[in-house]
């Protein structure tokens, strides 16, 4: 059980009905998992363009029989009006995260990328209007900060987007922040910064750095930076995402009314020191070679978040930091090859 379980379980959660969309990716099954472990009953949509049904095979492990009957899976695409409402149907909290992510992905491929990240969203957000939920919590993206030079960044301070991925996560807070004021809804962005942790997927073209380069330090491979190595980011364990999600949804603090908030730890970390924490990680070391290439293009430099907003209204506590967050993921990886390969 993880910290936040027990954190979450001294506020006497009663049993309720959660939708968790893209519930076969990265986050949407580390929230799976959390919310089945605290006896929640759970709807799961996916269509799993970009998560993984072994995921949940994963996860189907993790938990007791009993917990894993309230799962509920939903094999559909959140462009589709009938399959989203059918997924909010009876629902207390909507958990949003499927999406078409990566920066370099939304360069290469725009259409797609906002046809899922801002149709799709505006579809389940109508559902979950009609269906009533009390809270619909979506992953929004810090991604939104564009070009404002600003750190630490402040919700309230953004700048002009870098990517065609940036635009469609500022369209989102847009949309929700329209279905507040006009029909009434709850609607609470989470601007995640640089999410890692358990089942990230290390494969692909546009596989996330951490996962991407904790496969190569194990296998001896070299790892690419790009840039300098001066580049910096807020990196945000995943346990400290499972908790500002569940606090988001839960909160009675915003009823009628459209926030985002940053969630991350509030720390900066080098792209050289990140390598460095990885390779300190593992057991035995690793003989992989640091290789340097040139900066991505709609990458920004420095990124870090003010996280004094989502403590203060939302009781947000990180307690991972980014090294014990690493070691916690690096030691997942080890033990469960056979998930990631």
């Amino acid at each position: 059980m993880s910290k936040y379980q027990n954190i979450l379980k001294n506020l006497q959660l009663k049993p309720n009905k959660w939708l968790i969309t893209g519930v076969g990716g990265f986050i949407g099954s580390n929230l799976l998992e959390n919310l089945l472990g605290l006896d929640q009953s759970v709807i799961g949509i996916d269509n799993f363009a970009t998560g993984h049904k072994k995921n949940l095979d994963n996860i189907q492990s993790c938990v007791k029989k009993e917990q894993w009957k309230n799962f509920t899976l939903i094999e559909g695409d959140i462009n589709d009006l009938d399959i989203c409402m059918q997924g909010c149907d009876g629902v207390d909290y909507v958990l949003h995260q499927a999406a078409i992510g990566s920066v370099p992905r939304s360069i290469k491929d725009p259409i797609n990328t906002n046809s899922s990240n801002v149709s799709g969203f505006l579809k389940i957000l109508v559902a979950a209007r009609d269906c009533n939920v009390k809270n619909f919590v979506y992953a929004a993206s810090s991604s939104t900060y564009g070009d404002h030079p600003d750190l630490p960044k402040k919700e309230y301070l953004i700048g002009n987007p870098l990517s065609p991925y940036a635009v469609t996560k500022y369209v989102n807070e847009l949309y929700a922040s329209v279905f507040a004021s006009t029909y009434g809804m709850s609607t609470i962005g989470l601007r995640y910064f640089n999410v890692f942790g358990r089942r990230q997927d290390p494969n692909g073209a546009y596989a996330a750095v951490i996962p991407k380069w904790i496969d190569a330090f194990i296998t001896d491979n070299p790892v690419y930076i790009n840039g300098d190595g001066t580049t910096s980011r807020d990196f945000c364990y995943i346990e400290n995402v499972i908790q500002a999600n569940l606090l988001a949804a839960l909160t009675e603090n915003l009823s009628g009314s459209s926030e985002v908030f940053n969630i991350a730890v509030g720390e900066r970390t080098s792209l050289t020191l990140l390598a460095d924490l990885i390779r300190e990680s593992l057991p035995e070391g690793s003989k992989s070679e640091i290789m340097y290439q040139d900066f991505r293009l709609g990458d920004v430099m420095h990124s870090q978040a003010d996280i004094s907003k989502a403590k203060e209204i939302l009781g947000f506590n990180p307690i991972y930091d980014v090294q014990s967050g690493i070691k916690e993921t690096v030691n997942w990886y080890l033990k469960n090859k056979n998930i990631i390969s």
